[in-house]
């Protein structure tokens, strides 16, 4: 863990539900200093990574439902890009539907999370991914 005290964390949350996103939003702040943006669909997620001002994020976490370009074709997308396809990537949202999971790995999700209901559980949840992502799995040194 004393990677975390180098530098905060950049994770790119890419979700629509403005209620969703301050749970997230607050769950990462328990953990310590990470630097989260949040944008409210694939369009605008694609143009934040492709903008060469921004930090690339250590850590992209996303949601399927949303409006313009869902999390679906957004994964696809990323995957696809050379320049893209290695920021590891989580599915956070309310779909449990095998079809969903499967297409989710199908275009190299690196993991797939079904959303809580329950509050401390949903909290849990992102504890959880924060742990893994940000604390514990080692990140190619940021170019």
């Amino acid at each position: 863990m004393a990677a975390a005290a180098i530098r905060p964390y950049d994770v790119l949350l890419v979700e629509d539900d403005v209620a969703d996103a301050m749970l997230i939003q607050d769950a990462l702040a328990e953990r310590g200093t990470r630097n989260l943006t949040q944008v409210s669909d694939g369009i605008a997620a694609l143009d934040y990574l492709r903008d060469p001002s921004k930090e690339r994020p250590d850590l992209i976490v996303l949601d399927l439902n949303m409006p313009r370009m869902n999390g679906r074709e957004f994964l696809a997308v990323v995957k696809e890009d050379a320049d893209l396809r290695t920021i590891p990537v989580v599915v956070l949202t309310t779909s449990a539907a095998p079809d969903d999971v499967t297409g989710a790995y199908h275009h190299h999700a690196n993991a797939y999370v079904t959303k809580p209901v329950n509050l401390e559980e949903f909290e849990a949840a992102v504890h959880s991914i924060d742990a893994f992502y940000l604390d514990v799995a080692v990140k190619p040194p940021k170019k």
